[in-house]
C-alpha cells in the first residue's frame, strides 16, 4: 500500500505529545472512517471541500445504512461511484459506477455475502486507507490496487493490475443508492481513450440528470450491453441500465491505468469542459497533493492544542465532515441547472446543492458564520436564487429539485442568523419577502416542475394554513402537529426579527404573535408539549416516551420536543412554573428512564440517549444549554462534557446518530471549543465546557479568537471563572461581535 496510513490507528496513539502533533498536517489529523459504521452514514472516498465529486467505494445500496453507499462492516466492494451524500437518513446519488476487474465477470454486482456471483471483490481493512482527498484499497479477488483522488468537478482513478493480466473496467450506469429509478441511461465511445454518458434519475430528488466525460491513459476496446445478457452493436448504448466493458491490452509494464472523469448536471459538453479545465495532464500524485493542499487550507481555519490524540482526531474529522456539503453545482463556465430544470449561465454566481436545512440551521450554518462566513454568504445567495427560480425558499434541496423533506422553513433561520450577525450585502426587503412567502399557505407561483406531492404535502402542507388561520395545528388533521408548530413558532420569530430590521412594524407585530403559538401545546399537567384535537381538547391517551409513525412528533417524542422554544426560554419557563420548577423539569429529562415505547422502527433516529435526551437527533441539540438560563451553568458543563466524551469516538462507529450533512459534527466543533449557537438568529453564544487546552480560530477578517482553558483535564470539567479580553463575564454567554473582533476568552477550570 502507499505511504498513507489509515488514521484510525491514532486510537492507539500515533503521537504522544502536543509538540509532536504540531508536525502533523491538518489532513493527517482526520480519520475519514469515523461515521462509516454504526448509523453515521458517512463515506470514506475522495472529495474536495464542497466539491461536486464525491468519488467513493460502494459496498451496499439497500437498507438504511446504505445511505452513503459504504458500510464499514461489509467485506466486499461493488465499485466506485462518483456522487455520495454525507450522513443523510435517506439515500440517493451513487452515480456512474466504475469497477476494475480481471477477465470475464458477470454483469451484475452480486451480493456482499457472495461476491463471486457478480463483479464485486472482497477486501480487507488492513489493505485500505484514506485521508481527505485520497482513498486506496486492494481488491483482493483480482489483486488490483485501486486509488482515488479528486478535483472539485472531476474524479481520478488509478488502478494497478497484476502484470500481464486481462485488465478491464466495468462501467455500470444502473446502480444507485436505494435503487432509484433511472428511466434513461446512455454510454457512448468518442475514441479509443474517451467515453461519455448520462443518466436520468427519479428518486429522493424527484428529477435529476447527470453527465460524465471520461478519458483513459491507455487505449481501450468497448463492448456495450443493454442489460446483463443483451450485447449492443456499435459505439453507443441507450437503455434503462446501460453497461460497458472497457478492455485494456496495452497497459504499461507496471500495470497502471489512470482514468479521469468529469461530471456535470448540465450536459456532456459541461462535463468535458470541467475535465479539461481541472484535470490537465496525467499527474495523479500532483492531483492528490493539490487535494491535500485544499483540505489543509480549509481545515487550518482552527488550531487546537491537546495531549489527547483521539480528541484531536475527532475534532478535525468533525471539521472535515462540516465542509463536505453543500456541494458545488455550477460548471466551470458558470452554467448550472435551475429549480425549473432549465439551463442558466452566470459566471458571477456559484450554484450549490445539498441543503439539509432542518439539520444544519442549528449548528452547521452558525459555525460557517464564524469559520467561513464568505462561503455561508454564497450558500444564502444560492437559497435566494432558488427562491427566485422556484417561487419559494428551499426546505431540503437536492440536485436543483425540492424533496420537501422534514419540517419548518429553516432557510429563514440561515438567512436571519447571518443578517443578525451583520454578514452579507443583501436586499433586506427581498430577504423578508422570501421568508414571509415560506410562512403562508399559497401554492401559486411555485415552479411548475416541482413534484405535486412535494408541493402540496410538504412545502405547502395544511399545517401552515391551520397555524395561520386557527392559531394552532389540529393533531387529528395533520401529522407531526406539535413538532411542526414549535418549529413554525421559532421561524416566525425570526421573520419578526427581519421585519424589525426592515421597519415593518405591521409584520413585526403579526409574526411576534405567531411566535407565541407554542403556548397552545403546553400541557400544564405533564409540563410537556401535547397534541390538540380539532375541538381544542388534548389528545388521549398520552405517553410521553412513545415514538410512533404517524404521531404528533417528528423523529422524537414529547420529552424531546418539550424544549424547542429557543427564541422564548423565559416564556417557556413561565409556563413550567418558574426557574426552580424548570430546572427540576430539566433534571427529570436527563434522569428518567431511556426506554422508548411505541414502534421500534420509528425510533431509528432517537439515539444517543441520556435519560430521554437523544443526542443522536437534532431536536435535542440545544437542550443541555438550557441550564444556563436557570442559574445552573455547572449542569450544562457536566452534560456537554458527558456528550463530548461518551457519544463521539475515534472509531468507525464514532457517531451516535446520522452525521446529517455536517450538523452532528458542527455540534461537536462548537461545543468542544466551549460555546454553542443556542438560538440561531440571536447573535449570542452560550458557554458550555471547553474541551481543549487552547483553540485558535483564524477569522477571515484577519483577527484571531483564542480560547484557553487553564487547569483543564478530564476531571476539571467545570468553569471557575471566565474572562473575555481580561474582563470577567457575568453570565455564561458572549456575543458573536466580540468573537469576530478577535481577542481571548480564558476559562479557569476546576473539579467538583
Amino acid at each position: 500500500m502507499k505511504k498513507i496510513l489509515f488514521l484510525a490507528m491514532s486510537a492507539a496513539g500515533l503521537l504522544a505529545c502536543t509538540d509532536a502533533s504540531k508536525s502533523l498536517s491538518y489532513t493527517e489529523r482526520v480519520n475519514v472512517f469515523i461515521g462509516t459504521g454504526g448509523h453515521g452514514h458517512t463515506f470514506p472516498g475522495a472529495t474536495l471541500p464542497h466539491g461536486m465529486v464525491q468519488l467513493s467505494p460502494d459496498t451496499r445500496q439497500v437498507g438504511w445504512d446504505a445511505c452513503a453507499g459504504y458500510y464499514y462492516d461489509d467485506s466486499s466492494i461493488m465499485g466506485f461511484s462518483h456522487t455520495h451524500l454525507s450522513g443523510t437518513g435517506i439515500g440517493d446519488y451513487g452515480d456512474i459506477l466504475f469497477m476494475p476487474v480481471v477477465g470475464d465477470k458477470p454483469l451484475r454486482p452480486g451480493s456482499n455475502e457472495h461476491p463471486e456471483e457478480g463483479y464485486r471483490s472482497r477486501y480487507s481493512h488492513r489493505n485500505e486507507s484514506a485521508v481527505p482527498g485520497y482513498y486506496e484499497v486492494m481488491l483482493d479477488d483480482d489483486s488490483i490496487h485501486a486509488e482515488l483522488t479528486a478535483t472539485l468537478r472531476t474524479g481520478w482513478h488509478r488502478y494497478t493490475y497484476p502484470a500481464g493480466s486481462d485488465a478491464r473496467v466495468i462501467i455500470d450506469m444502473s446502480p444507485s443508492i436505494h435503487h432509484r429509478n433511472h428511466p434513461v441511461t446512455r454510454l457512448r465511445v468518442l475514441n479509443d481513450t474517451t467515453i461519455v454518458g448520462m443518466r436520468e434519475v427519479r428518486g429522493w430528488a424527484p428529477r435529476r440528470t447527470i453527465y460524465f466525460h471520461a478519458v483513459t491513459s491507455s487505449p481501450f476496446k468497448a463492448r456495450f450491453f443493454a442489460n446483463e445478457q443483451q450485447a449492443v452493436e456499435g459505439d453507443s448504448v441507450s437503455s434503462r441500465d446501460a453497461k460497458g466493458i472497457l478492455s485494456f491490452s496495452q497497459l504499461p509494464a507496471n500495470g497502471e491505468l489512470l482514468i479521469k472523469v468529469g461530471l456535470s448536471a448540465v450536459d456532456e459538453e459541461g462535463a468535458r469542459r470541467n475535465l479539461e479545465t481541472e484535470a490537465t495532464g496525467w499527474d495523479f500524485e500532483g492531483t492528490m497533493a493539490k487535494a491535500d493542499m485544499a483540505w489543509n487550507k480549509e481545515l487550518g481555519v482552527i488550531d487546537v492544542e491537546t495531549k489527547d490524540n483521539d480528541l484531536r482526531t475527532i475534532f478535525y474529522t468533525s471539521l472535515y465532515h462540516a465542509f463536505v456539503h453543500p456541494s458545488i453545482a455550477s460548471d466551470v463556465d458558470g452554467r448550472y441547472r435551475t429549480m425549473s430544470q432549465e439551463i442558466a449561465q452566470d459566471t458571477a454566481y456559484m450554484n450549490y446543492t445539498v441543503f439539509s436545512l432542518w439539520d444544519t440551521f442549528r449548528a452547521a450554518h452558525p459555525f460557517y458564520t464564524i469559520a467561513t462566513p464568505d462561503k455561508n454568504e454564497a450558500f444564502i445567495r444560492t437559497l435566494m436564487r432558488k427562491y427566485e427560480e422556484g417561487g419559494i425558499l428551499p426546505k431540503w434541496e437536492l440536485a436543483s429539485t425540492e424533496t420537501g423533506t422534514m419540517i419548518g422553513y429553516h432557510a429563514v433561520s440561515v438567512i436571519a442568523d447571518a443578517l443578525m450577525k451583520r454578514q452579507g450585502n443583501h436586499d433586506l426587503n427581498k430577504l423578508l419577502e422570501a421568508c414571509v412567502r415560506s410562512s403562508v399557505y399559497d401554492t401559486t407561483g411555485i415552479t411548475p416542475v416541482m413534484d405535486r406531492q412535494v408541493l402540496h404535502g410538504k412545502m405547502m402542507s395544511h399545517a401552515i394554513k391551520y397555524k395561520n388561520e386557527l392559531g394552532y395545528i389540529p393533531c387529528d388533521k395533520v401529522g407531526g402537529s406539535v413538532s411542526q408548530a414549535l418549529e413554525f413558532a421559532y421561524n416566525d420569530w425570526l421573520i419578526a426579527m427581519l421585519a424589525k430590521e426592515c421597519n415593518r412594524k405591521d409584520l413585526f407585530d403579526q409574526y411576534m404573535q405567531l411566535s407565541k403559538a407554542y403556548r397552545h401545546y403546553f400541557d400544564p399537567e405533564t409540563k410537556l408539549m401535547r397534541g390538540r384535537l380539532s375541538d381544542g381538547s388534548w389528545i388521549t391517551p398520552f405517553d410521553p416516551s412513545s415514538v410512533e409513525r404517524p404521531s404528533n412528533y417528528v423523529e422524537g417524542n414529547a420529552w424531546q420536543w418539550a424544549w424547542f422554544v429557543p427564541h422564548d426560554v423565559d416564556g417557556l419557563m413561565e409556563l413550567v412554573g418558574g426557574r426552580e420548577a424548570f430546572k427540576a423539569h430539566l433534571d427529570t429529562l436527563f434522569t428518567t428512564s431511556s426506554e422508548l415505547t411505541g414502534d421500534p422502527n420509528a425510533a431509528a433516529d432517537v439515539t444517543g440517549m441520556i435519560g430521554q435526551y437523544a443526542h443522536g437527533n437534532e431536536p435535542s441539540h440545544h437542550i443541555p444549554y438550557l441550564y444556563n438560563y436557570v442559574g445552573a451553568p455547572h449542569k450544562t458543563q457536566e452534560l456537554v462534557d458527558q456528550i463530548l466524551q461518551t457519544l463521539y469516538h475515534n472509531d468507525p462507529n464514532g457517531l451516535c446518530g446520522n452525521e446529517d450533512v455536517g450538523q452532528m459534527s458542527a455540534w461537536y466543533l462548537l461545543s468542544s471549543m466551549g460555546f454553542y449557537s443556542f438560538c440561531p438568529g440571536r447573535p449570542t453564544y452560550e458557554i458550555g465546557r471547553p474541551l481543549f487546552d487552547k483553540v485558535t480560530i483564524h477569522l477571515n477578517n484577519g483577527n484571531d479568537f483564542v480560547i484557553r482553558a487553564i487547569n483543564n483535564s478530564r476531571q476539571n470539567k467545570y468553569i471557575r471563572s471566565m474572562k473575555l479580553n481580561g474582563k470577567e463575564l457575568s453570565e455564561p454567554r458572549f456575543s458573536h461581535f466580540d468573537l469576530m473582533k478577535g481577542g481571548e476568552l480564558v476559562f479557569e477550570m476546576k473539579g467538583e
